[in-house]
């Protein structure tokens, strides 16, 4: 692979690596919701500061979020909202991984339960 297609694709996987943690990605779609303080994200991710900062430190270093100093609280918005686009595409590959696993059961003649309300908020 020549140099230039090798340093897209570390650049690509250094997004993608940002991505790659639940609370980064918890984070992502609060944001987009809404601008956020640490102190609301730490509240809302039951972390301590220094830990959710972290996080957004990684956010920030790859391009997916900015920050604007207000007073003495940092405010964090999305820079791409884009990005859940790609997240809704995930969304998609999981329920179509989920219809394939079904498929093989069903052809099994595995029966299965049928799901409650308490089950689907678990």
């Amino acid at each position: 692979m020549e140099q230039k297609l090798a340093t897209q694709y570390e650049a690509r996987a250094n997004i993608l690596k940002a991505m790659g943690h639940p609370t980064r990605l918890f984070i992502i779609e609060e944001i987009n919701r809404a601008e956020r303080c640490v102190n609301e994200l730490t509240e809302m991710v039951g972390a301590d500061v220094s830990t959710v900062s972290k996080h957004l430190s990684v956010l920030k270093n790859a391009g997916l979020v900015i920050d604007e100093k207000r007073g003495t609280s940092i405010y964090y918005r999305l820079c791409c909202p884009c990005v859940l686009d790609f997240i809704s595409c995930i969304e998609t590959v999981l329920k179509t991984n989920a219809e394939k696993q079904m498929d093989i059961v069903q052809c099994c003649g595995i029966p299965v339960a049928p799901r409650t309300r308490a089950d689907s908020n678990k």
